[in-house]
């Protein structure tokens, strides 16, 4: 192997590692919604974990791009409809229940201690 296909290989496993582990933390947040007591999300997160793990070992890249596409394709097929989003962040109940005010309206912050000059 010359110098550049060999770091054009690392170059592939490094990004390959990466979508693995975006693959993972995308899952096990979905895994979150849909189980509604933490024992059970406990469970599902070690199984999650075990499907990942099975396939540690392989070394092939055009085997891991398939089992990646495979993993992408069957997290987007059983993604939770509607997932929980924390209240305040974008998206949420709250976000944005306050906004800002519009444009010539002033806010007195020190109501009760203004000068009375």
């Amino acid at each position: 192997m010359s110098v550049a296909s060999t770091a054009a290989y690392a170059a592939r496993r490094a990004a390959q590692r990466e979508r693995v582990r975006i693959l993972y933390r995308k899952a096990l947040k979905d895994t979150l919604n849909w189980a509604v007591h933490r024992h059970l999300f406990y469970e599902d997160a070690d199984n999650l974990r075990a499907r990942f793990e099975v396939n540690r070992g392989v070394e092939d890249p055009d085997t891991i791009d398939r089992l990646i596409a495979d993993g992408e394709a069957q997290y987007n097929k059983w993604r939770h409809p509607d997932p929980y989003i924390v209240p305040w962040a974008p998206g949420g109940s709250k976000f944005t229940r306050n906004p800002t005010p519009p444009e010539g309206i002033e806010i007195v912050y020190n109501y009760g201690r203004e000068d009375n000059d």
